[in-house]
This record gives structure tokens, sequence and C-alpha cells, in this order.
């Protein structure tokens, strides 16, 4: 609050003393009123000037220490980097070995993935599964080592793999997989294997597709009847970026075209040393698909082959995974999704749009002048105020909802803030299931604490009572729903299903973390203090009249589907 003060020289005056000789001092700045000289006018000031600090040199220990930073830095090696949440990049020299790995079988018609080695392929002598996390194994990888060994800038040509016999057994697989459009997986140095597929639209540009398909159907020439053709020659190609200073390599792309051909031979059959006919190990023939593709027929042999060609790149292996993140995926249905997205936000728009109307012309009618009857009467949003805040009659249930959601959204927003700063890159397989996993267990203190502080605010006193549904509810429903179906796909034989030590894992999981950290939230929620309400809720509930069914309004929203 400002206080009035005269300026010194006028109360000298009045008083009838001599003013000072010291110079007057100006007003305060709280008491900042213009000066009237004795006429009444307003005197005129001179504008304040802007306020502008004193420059301060900076100390010299602080300019030693910057010039030493940078002369640190000036003297610094050259240090060659990658993304820190990524996988280290493998210097490979000349004729360094590499370990081709198998995948699961892939189709866009089934969602039920199988083990490689479930179809009749050449096996290794050994079969060795590669060490996997909790994402891989909920996702159906079933990585293995396998009979193709390459060495780093040593091309092959038409190396034999195996010869199989084809029975009754393995035709039928073959044939299935074939029918369904089975796609093969493979991995080298943490990239998988795709298949280069030019464009129509441009000459020069290439999309990926993800595996190879086990075979194809199609007719022959003059004939009727359709046949099952398998790809047994595989042309491998590996993209690698070379160091010039250090004369080492890096895998930057693993590419394949898959071949149909019938191998004949010469003589007896003797493994790898066998020679065939059909195309020259120690010549560069191109094989295309105007060779016989081989049929898969009961009762023939399968001859398996491959070549293997090195071809340098710009591409560097820091952007290696740039072109496999371009490449399109038919198992992600974008037009329903885009579809489905546009419908719900038209029709949350619609909603959105009728509340904002009902508010405006509700709350402009509270702001015009009222008469003495129009106050005392109640309308609109004024008429249930007293029971906005009424607990609902299933208020536990809508405690472990909140709860839950609370437990969702911790959990999106965690692993949206890894994956932008670069720890779920698609080089870390599994990575992302393992994360929202994990996530999902530690989110569980604010599951507790968010429902039991609901659950306070609903008079609520049994709070390990709601801790124990928060904990259980959601999981045990979800946890038996995928029991359900994991026995499913174990009678299907798939790699999808889950092994028992896996759902052990997962239990203690949830047992071992998620249930305490529940108990404790829930504990730490309920020593707060009471969230008071904005309004005081009546006592006595307001009774709402029931409707006829012709003033019943009811919307439909429908997503759409392909």
């Amino acid at each position: 609050m400002s206080h009035h003060h005269s300026p010194p020289h006028l109360v000298a005056r009045r008083s009838g003393k001599a003013p000072s000789s010291s110079p007057p001092r100006p007003p305060p700045a709280c008491c900042s009123l213009p000066n009237r000289a004795r006429g009444g006018k307003p005197r005129a000031r001179r504008p304040a000037a802007p306020f502008r600090p004193a420059a301060m040199a900076p100390p010299a220990w602080a300019v030693a220490l910057a010039l030493a930073a940078l002369c640190l830095a000036a003297l610094a090696p050259p240090a060659a980097g990658f993304y820190l949440p990524g996988v280290a990049p493998n210097d490979f020299e000349k004729k360094d070995p590499l370990l081709v790995k198998v995948n699961k079988l892939t189709s866009i018609k089934t969602q039920l993935p199988y083990s490689y080695y479930s179809l009749p392929f050449c096996k290794p002598d050994t079969i060795v599964d590669s060490a996997e996390n909790l994402g891989e194994v909920l996702r159906g990888d079933r990585i293995e080592n396998s009979p193709y060994t390459f060495e780093m800038r040593e091309p092959q040509m038409c190396q034999i793999v195996c010869k199989i016999s084809v029975g009754e057994k393995e035709a039928k697989l073959l044939k299935e997989k074939i029918e369904d459009e089975y796609r093969v997986n493979m991995i080298l140095d943490n990239l998988p294997l795709v298949v280069p597929i030019q464009r129509m639209d441009q000459e020069d540009a290439y999309f990926y597709q993800l595996g190879f398909h086990v075979g194809a159907k199609g007719k022959y020439l003059g004939g009727k009847d359709e046949k099952y053709f398998i790809h047994n020659h595989l042309s491998f190609i590996v993209k690698y970026h070379r160091d010039e200073q250090r004369d080492v390599s890096r895998i930057v792309a693993f590419e394949v075209k898959p071949y149909s051909v019938k191998h004949e031979y010469e003589g007896q059959w003797n493994d790898k040393k066998t020679h065939l006919t059909t195309c020259d190990p120690h010549a560069q023939r191109v094989i295309t698909s105007s060779e016989s593709p081989q049929e898969v027929e009961v009762g023939k042999d399968i001859i398996f082959t491959y070549d293997v060609d090195f071809k340098e790149s710009n591409i560097k292996w820091a952007s290696r995974w740039d072109s496999y993140l371009l490449m399109t995926d038919d198992q992600i249905h974008w037009f329903s999704i885009v579809n489905s997205l546009m419908i719900v936000l038209f029709l949350s728009g619609m909603v959105a749009m009728i509340m904002l109307r009902t508010l405006y012309r509700d709350i402009s009618k509270y702001n015009q002048l009222e008469t003495q009857e129009e106050a005392q009467e109640e309308t609109g949003w004024k008429l249930v105020h007293g029971d906005v805040f009424r607990p609902p009659s299933n208020s536990d249930l809508l405690c472990v909802y909140v709860g839950t959601g609370v437990q969702f959204f911790g959990m999106l927003l965690l692993t949206m803030v890894f994956a932008v700063l670069g720890f779920l890159s698609p080089s870390n397989r599994g990575g992302l299931m393992t994360a929202m996993l994990l996530l999902w267990v530690f989110m569980g203190l604010l599951a507790g604490y968010s429902s039991s502080r609901l659950y306070k605010l609903f008079k609520g006193s049994e709070w390990k009572n709601i801790a124990l549904r928060t904990a259980f509810t959601f999981p045990g429903s979800v946890f038996a729903i995928f029991f359900f179906l994991n026995a499913l796909i174990w009678g299907q034989k798939s790699s999808g299903a889950v092994p028992f030590t896996t759902m052990f894992a997962l239990v203690l999981l949830w047992f071992g973390i998620s249930v305490p950290l529940v108990f404790v939230g829930s504990f730490l929620g309920f020593k707060k203090p009471t969230i008071e309400d904005p309004v005081k809720t009546n006592k006595i509930p307001r009774q709402i009249p029931e409707q006829a069914c012709s003033a019943v309004r009811i919307t439909c929203g429908g997503g759409g589907h392909t």
C-alpha cells in the first residue's frame, strides 16, 4: 500500500523554515507520484535510465582453467565413436570367419512363428542356441547357429551345404509352409537378412523385404496342376565399409537373392566334394530362375547350395540401420491403424465440440443478470455441483483402474524417453519388450500410490485390500489369458510358445518386485493427507428422473478393419 508524501522542499516552505542547502532527495520508489509545483501542474521528470549491471572481469583462475581445457582438447588424439546405447561395432580383417545365424520362420498369413530347424533344412554338427534376453523369448525368436560360414572379403561360388531326402512328412511340412508364405530369417553381425526388391517407379531405388520365402507355387509351361518349389540356392551379398587406415571392414548390409534350382551332379555323391553340373564353384556364374526349378516331391533329393559376394559400400556403420528402418513391413497394417485413429479423433472432436458448446451456453447463462427468483433456482451444472464428488457405487474398482492406468502411463512415458535417448535401438533385439516389461514391474509403486490416494479420498480405510486388488486384478487377468493362449501355441509346436522357465521368471518378477512395490506405494499414499474436495457434497443424493426410451440417444462408433 502506497503512502502519499509531499516533496521535501514543499514541506519546508509550508513550515516557514528555510530549505536545506543540500540538494533535494528524490522520493522513494514506493512513493512515485508526480511532483506538482505551486500552480498544481505536474513537473516534468527525467526518464529513469535502464538498469545496467556493472561489468565484472572474470577472475584470473577462470581464464587459466579455460585456456588449459582448450589446450587439452587440442592435444587430444582423434577417436572413433559410436552411439552409446547400441551394440559395439565388430571390425573384420580379410579372411576372418563370418558366422551366419538362423532365426524363426515367420508369415504374414499366420501369426505363429516356427523354429528354423522345424523344416528339413541343412543342420550343423551341433545346434547351439544363442543367448536370448526376455524380450526375444517373448517375441518367439529362436536364434541358432547354421552351416553357412563365410570368410571376410573372400567370394565363394556354388558351395554345397548338404543333400536331404524328401519323405511324406518332409514334403507335407514344406508344402504347408510354402502355402502359408513363410519366410526364413537369418542374422549376420546382428543385421537381419533382407531381399532387395526394385521399385517400379524408380530404376535405381530398392526397398527391402525381411527374410526370403521358403518357396513358391507355380505351374509348368502348358501344365494345369499347381506345383510347389523350394528355394534351395541362396546368393548372399555382404556389403561392408572399409577403413583404409586400419585395413579393417565393418558389415553394413546383408542381402540375399533366393533361387529354386534342380541341381544335378556327376558320379557318386561325395558330400561337399561332389561335382555339380548345374554350377561351377571355380567360375562366377549367375543362376537365374530360368534353370529347372527344384520341385517338392516325395522320394526326391534336394541339394542346398549358396554363393556369397562382397561389395564395398559408402554407408558407414553408424548409418547401416537407416535402410532397414525404411523398408516396408507387411505385418504393420498401416491403413487399418490410420483409419481407426482418424475415426477415433473425429468422434472425440465431435464429443468435445458438443461439450464445449454446452459449457459455453451454461456459463453465458450464469453470467447474465438474474432476477431474484432465477438466482434462487439452480440450473445446468450448478444443479449437480453438490453430487459431483460423491463416491461412486464401485469406488474400489475405480481406484484399481486408476492405479493401473497410472502404471501404464508411467511405463509408456519412460519407454518413450529411453527410445528418444537411443537405448531402444533396433540393433538391441528384444530390448523394447524387455524394457516395457521391466518398467511395468517397477511402475507398480505409482499404481499403489495413486490407487490408495483416491481410495482415501473416497473415505476408505482398508488400504491393504485396495493394494492387493491393484496388484492382482489386471496382471492376474492378463496372465490367465496369456497362459491359455500359450498352451494353444504350445499345442501347435510353434516357437512362439513361451518356455516354462520364462514363465517362472515372469511370475518371479510379478510376485517378487511388482507386488511389494504396489504395497509400498499404497502405504506411502495412504499416509498422505486426504485430498479435499473443492465443493461440499450433499448428504442426500439428488434424485435423477428416469427418461423415456425415445429420449435416450445412443452414439455408435466403429473402427476400420481390413
